[in-house]
């Protein structure tokens, strides 16, 4: 392979594995991702290490488990002395940016704290992190980012029309679609103000000032499809959300979804009824049992919308890069940092529940044009933690010792030679007396195996336990299925004989997500 070429690394946030054309999805149309599906490596088993953006997003800039990089909930910054696989290509001569949402600090965090939320108000873009550039933007309005400082500044009536960014009690569930579902947000503004939009640009601006000799690592991450679901009213007649189609693990039937979770442990029923607030991820008040199939149909529907813009966007930048003689030299890459229930189990948004929806990620690796054809799927499992060694052998150098990945597979045969095993999944979380320790392990034997560590609600022996080929919904939990135990128990010791032991002391969360 030759030694440095370019890296554009393109992110969503809360994007689920089936929203692409390339893995099943019917919806949402997204010819230029799965354009990159086509000609590269679509990694079919490609998990994150941890469902919720802090520590997903910390992982793919060090390339560490979690356990080792330290951001173990939402709330905990990054160290900003942390050493990244930005600043690593950076000292190998890569010019670096990233675009859109970063999210290695608390959103909600005091600005005298945390850099990232003063430096839109500075003027300032860097550097940081490793990154020469950074333009941030969020999904919400919060004061801090340089889009919100842009609108502001240039679009303040517009600004105004966006989901509101309150705190009242019971107003982070309000919504103003056609069926008033919670936090569907049809919004009054030009396509071309919209945030996705507004990352593209901010990104081939970037790059067009780049001389052409200078190799890059570009990190356009863009701030949907993660709730509000507030895509620009002109947009929505893309899709019709009264003709999208129920999830298959969502049933109409009240006590056939509560059939469903009594198989799961009890913080899942806890929260779909409201009794029990484990989750952060969601508005407190919020309780998913109060969803309607029409209220589900229409966040969809919204989520499938966000997810098409996205795919245009991309769609600009790749073409730029092919009219400016660069996709010869350029590897691209498409992930997302989690994934988002979206009716599944009755329930919404994100939180302690390994499952498909939020752990099972897109990811495509298409490499530049000038190196042979690649076209592939890979079935055995790999993980964000992965990528930064990636990024090191598409640029030729060698991949620092911090790093914990290893470069990920270009082939089937690869990746069985390569070992490639099992992927692991950990959460661990603290709101108020409710703490949660969740450690998980996908084997490519199809088994998921998750142990819950010993906490508030649980004493330690509880799990769950599925043979996922057998039943990809899991809708079964073997964790208690004398047929399964030797199983069981062998995955739980693989699992902890391969986790990195947990950064010492702990890093303190010191703000909300």
């Amino acid at each position: 392979m030759p030694s440095k070429h370019n890296i554009l690394l393109i992110t969503t946030d809360q994007m689920r594995y089936d929203a692409l054309g390339c893995n099943g999805g019917t919806v949402a149309r997204t010819p230029v991702i799965d354009g990159l599906a086509s000609r590269g490596i679509n990694y079919r088993r490609a998990h994150n290490q941890n469902v919720v953006c802090m520590p997903a997003r910390a992982t793919i800039i060090t390339g560490q488990h979690v356990e080792t990089h330290g951001v173990w909930m939402n709330g905990v910054s990054l160290p900003e002395d942390t050493p990244t696989i930005a600043h690593w290509l950076g000292e190998h001569g890569y010019r670096t940016a990233l675009l859109g949402k970063a999210h290695f600090e608390p959103w909600l965090g005091d600005p005298a704290i945390f850099y990232e939320n003063r430096m839109a108000g500075e003027d300032n873009r860097g550097p940081h992190r490793g990154f020469e550039r950074m333009e941030l933007a969020n999904h919400f309005f919060e004061g801090h980012s340089h889009y919100d400082r842009w609108m502001e500044a240039n679009h303040k009536a517009e600004k105004a029309n966006f989901y509101p960014m309150v705190t009242a009690k019971g107003q982070n569930t309000i919504g103003r679609g056609d069926t008033g579902a919670i936090q569907v947000w049809p919004t009054d503004v030009p396509r071309s103000l919209y945030h996705t939009d507004w990352v593209a640009d901010r990104t081939i601006d970037w790059l067009s000032g780049l001389p052409g000799t200078d190799p890059f690592f570009c990190w356009m991450s863009f701030p949907d499809p993660h709730h509000p679901w507030d895509p620009p009213a002109s947009e929505i007649h893309r899709v019709n959300w009264r003709d999208v189609p129920l999830p298959d693990l969502y049933s109409e039937d009240a006590a056939e979804r509560e059939r469903l979770l009594a198989d799961k442990p009890p913080h899942w029923r806890g929260y779909y009824d409201g009794s029990l607030w484990t989750n952060l991820e969601s508005p407190r008040e919020f309780a998913p049992r109060s969803l309607t199939p029409d209220q589900i149909r229409e966040i969809n529907a919204m989520n499938h919308i966000e997810n098409e813009l996205i795919d245009e966007a991309c769609g600009r930048v790749i073409a730029w890069l092919e009219a400016q003689g660069r996709l010869d030299d350029t590897d691209i890459f498409f992930t997302t940092d989690h994934g988002e229930l979206q009716g599944d189990f009755g329930l919404l948004f994100k939180g302690p529940y390994h499952v498909d929806a939020l752990m099972r990620l897109p990811m495509i690796w298409a490499p530049a044009s000038s190196t042979s054809p690649v076209a592939a799927v890979v079935d055995r499992p790999v993980g964000h933690l992965d990528l930064a060694s990636t990024f090191c052998q598409v640029a030729g150098i060698d991949t620092p010792e911090w790093v914990e990945g290893r470069p990920l597979p270009r082939s089937g045969e690869e990746a069985m030679a390569q070992k490639r095993e099992y992927v692991l999944t950990t959460w661990d979380s603290e709101h108020g007396p409710v703490d949660m320790h969740q450690k998980s392990i996908y084997h490519h034997d199809g088994y998921l195996c998750t142990t819950y560590e010993k906490s508030a609600l649980y004493d330690g022996s509880e799990g769950e336990f599925y043979n996922m080929r057998e039943d990809p919904g899991q809708r079964v939990n073997l964790w208690a299925d004398p047929g399964y135990r030797a199983r069981r128990d062998e995955l739980v010791a693989l699992l902890y004989d391969a986790l990195p032991k947990p950064r010492s002391p702990r890093l303190d969360r010191k703000a909300p997500v």
